[in-house]
């Protein structure tokens, strides 16, 4: 019985490995694809219209979105690697207006396509026969190429932020394969205060009803490297 156990361990620790060698390359390539939801951290001003109105915003719910993009590694030790992954996020956020006194509702959206460009450091952990999990940190910068003037609510142009998350490297036969959750936390107050876009007025009293805004997001991908 002892025997049997003990050559089944022995099988185990004897499993070929795939791609022995992909981590020891100076560098490598890779694109991926996934799913992200897009967040703000709101700040009311509580300020009062002429008309003795007091809005309130909210995001009630989170919007799926579509992410895709490239990656390129950089090896620095067998331990840590410098990655940078250009990637665009294609989503939406739908706010959710409520004036205080009589509960009027007013709803509108934002459509955001962000380029972020986000600099990692990744820490690997030992290697486990095809498996091989990971923490991963760093900062981006993302600019919005699907801003539009002219709507009830408008963000900026471009943001900072910082970033964290984990995954876990799969090495198959041909490439590797690596799930990956990442959180995203901007650092800049992206709520446009200068609406001389508007051609509703009575639109302003939304941005005035708002102090700042903060992103948030978190991404779901495949990495194929």
């Amino acid at each position: 019985m002892c025997s049997l156990v003990l050559s089944g361990i022995r099988a185990q620790k004897q499993k070929p490995k795939n791609q022995q060698y992909a981590d020891m390359k100076w560098y490598h390539l890779g694109f991926h694809i996934g799913l992200h939801t897009q967040d703000l951290i709101l700040t009311n001003t509580g300020a009062v219209t002429p008309d003795g109105a007091v809005w309130f915003a909210e995001i009630p719910a989170y919007s799926p979105g579509f992410s895709v993009g490239v990656l390129g590694d950089l090896y620095l030790n067998p331990y840590f690697s410098l990655r940078l992954t250009p990637t665009v996020h294609f989503g939406d956020k739908q706010f959710t207006f409520i004036e205080q006194n009589t509960q009027e509702e007013f709803a509108t959206s934002i459509r955001s396509n962000y380029l972020i460009i986000p600099l990692d450091i990744k820490y690997a952990a030992v290697r486990l026969n095809n498996y091989r999990p990971y923490l991963i940190s760093g900062v981006y910068t993302a600019f919005d190429i699907g801003r539009k003037k002219g709507n009830p609510l408008l963000l900026k142009g471009s943001d900072y932020g910082i970033e964290f998350g984990f995954g876990c490297d799969m090495y198959l036969p041909y490439f590797k394969l690596c799930p990956e959750i990442k959180f995203c936390f901007g650092l800049a107050d992206v709520l446009e205060k200068d609406r001389s876009d508007l051609i509703n007025e009575a639109d302003r009293k939304y941005t005035q009803a708002l102090s700042g805004a903060s992103s948030r997001m978190i991404v779901f991908t495949f990495n194929f490297e």
